[in-house]
């Protein structure tokens, strides 16, 4: 079973205090260490998981800088067999749409029973680039995938839905399926797979590799455009009630009142 994975470098923010730009269409992540999205690691566990019950490769992709090279490693060092990474300067502001056409072009040749990428990215929280990527190579797809098992010709998937439901389908393959964190437990990184990843081959490509001109990415190539990044402006404050229980409980009788609650 050739497997592809999508996986993307994301700025972890959890400890980062985050700025805007200057021109308020971007925000600021220098000082923010970089690593593997979260959904990805998941996504690059199942692809891994299924390599060793049926065989086959695992091929992990990704558009970035060099810096990139750092996720894609960590990828090889758990079992990945081959790392693509897509780089170009005309790249920078590409929407959910164009990141897809850009994947498009890498994977459309490639040999591949299954493609898997995270359900979003921490970054931008997203969630389309999978699903637009499946509908741009013409298979079937199914998003936040939280099981994934595979019978003869078929993915039995099951899915998140809203409210706490669960939707169990069957898909031929070869298919795309946004993985879900919580489907697995990603592994840890063996030294000796830190060596041998090492040692591995990433593939560099560049738009003039993949046949695309700058104006078909980028912000001239994207259906979407941000406008403008900002904090919104504090509203109200809350109000602090004190004294004993009975105290509290009929000044929010009061509260309630004046406000046409109660």
């Amino acid at each position: 079973m050739d497997i592809i994975v999508c996986v993307k470098h994301v700025p972890d923010t959890t400890e980062v205090e985050m700025k805007i730009s200057e021109d308020g269409k971007s925000v600021k992540f220098e000082e923010a260490p970089y690593t593997i999205n979260e959904w990805d690691e998941y996504a690059v566990e199942a692809a891994i998981l299924k390599k060793e019950k049926y065989g086959g490769t695992v091929t992990v992709i990704t558009i970035g800088s060099e810096d990139a090279d750092a996720t894609l490693r960590r990828c090889l060092a758990k079992g990945a067999d081959r790392a693509i990474r897509i780089t170009d300067e005309a790249i920078s502001g590409s929407d959910a749409y164009a990141i897809a056409k850009i994947l498009y072009n890498v994977i459309k040749d490639m040999k591949y029973d299954m493609i898997l990428t995270g359900a979003q990215a921490s970054d931008d929280g997203y969630g389309m680039v999978g699903v637009i990527l499946a509908e741009m190579l013409g298979i079937p797809h199914a998003a936040l995938v939280k099981k994934l098992d595979v019978e003869d010709e078929f993915a039995v998937v099951r899915r998140e839905l809203e409210g706490g439901l669960e939707e169990v389908l069957k898909v031929k393959l070869p298919a795309l399926f946004t993985i879900q964190t919580g489907i697995n437990e990603p592994r840890y990184v063996s030294i000796m797979g830190i060596r041998r990843a090492r040692s591995k081959e990433i593939k560099v490509l560049s738009l003039k590799d993949l046949g695309l001109s700058e104006n078909e990415v980028g912000e001239e190539g994207s259906w979407l455009k941000i406008r403008k990044f900002y904090i919104p402006p504090p509203k109200k404050q809350a109000e602090i009630i004190s004294g004993s229980p009975s105290e509290e409980a009929a000044k929010l009788v009061e509260i309630l009142k004046s406000r046409g609650v109660i």
